[in-house]
């Protein structure tokens, strides 16, 4: 029989290898007891079911999106055309255009009888006191032969100085056509005086101031002779002939009017 002091060694070893375990639970059972239970959130909803209630106002418009790209052309028939707008303002003046032609002569106007008869007596009146002026300045200052009317203001100049003055009166330089107006221009001047005569252009052809032909020429003997280089003017001397002069030379002024 084995003596039992031997065997007591091996039972008294058995529980440590379990002591870990045991202490582990226990302080598991002791933290629980300390925190007590947790509590879990009632989150269910509660449902309660009945009969649907009236649709509430409709709520405000909601602001205005971006504008969108534009789109493609419909591909519907053309509308009408709208009324006119209202007239706008009026623009400023344009540039006057250029004139017209003119047009053909109208047919001559008619007048009451008693309207043409004060005219036509009028005119008469006229006419015959324009006569008798015409006839005192005959008689005192000028002479007249045909259409042609000469008259003088007595004073002497050069040829270019006699045209200025006659174009003043709406007349031009004194120039015989005929004998007879070579001897009124005469009688009126009784000395020298220029006549609208020249050969500026070409030497020894004399011509009037619109470079017309003579048609008339009384020159005295011996005469054109350009004794003097540049006599390119006329005159009509005392004895009612014609001799040529220097441009510069004065002599007296006599005009011409037509009437």
């Amino acid at each position: 029989m084995a003596p039992f002091t031997a065997k007591t060694p091996a039972r008294t070893m058995m529980p440590f290898p379990l002591l870990p375990l045991l202490l582990l639970n226990m302080v598991a059972v002791s933290c629980s007891e300390v925190e007590g239970p947790k509590k879990v959130p009632d989150t269910c909803p509660v449902m309660v079911c009945g009969s649907p209630g009236a649709n509430g106002f409709p709520g405000k418009d909601g602001r205005d999106g971006a504008k969108g790209e534009k789109g493609e052309p419909g591909e519907g028939l053309r509308g009408l055309q709208g009324p006119p707008g209202k007239m706008g303002p009026p623009g400023t003046p344009g540039i006057s255009g250029l004139p017209g032609r003119v047009g053909q002569k109208g047919d001559p106007g008619k007048c009451a009888d008693f309207d043409c008869g004060l005219v036509i007596s009028e005119k008469e009146a006229l006419q015959e006191e324009l006569d008798r002026i015409k006839n005192w300045l005959n008689f005192a200052l000028g002479k007249r032969v045909g259409k042609k009317f000469f008259l003088t203001n007595g004073e002497t100049m050069s040829l270019d100085k006699v045209k200025d003055l006659c174009k003043r009166f709406q007349a031009s330089v004194a120039i015989p056509s005929n004998a007879e107006e070579n001897q009124a221009i005469n009688n009126l001047a009784r000395r020298e005086a220029i006549l609208g005569i020249t050969d500026e252009e070409n030497e020894g052809q004399f011509v009037d101031l619109k470079g017309n032909r003579l048609t008339y020429q009384n020159w005295h003997d011996g005469e054109p002779n350009n004794a003097v280089s540049g006599e390119n003017c006329v005159v009509i001397t005392e004895k009612g002939k014609w001799n040529d002069i220097s441009c510069s030379r004065p002599a007296l002024a006599v005009c011409e009017f037509l009437l």
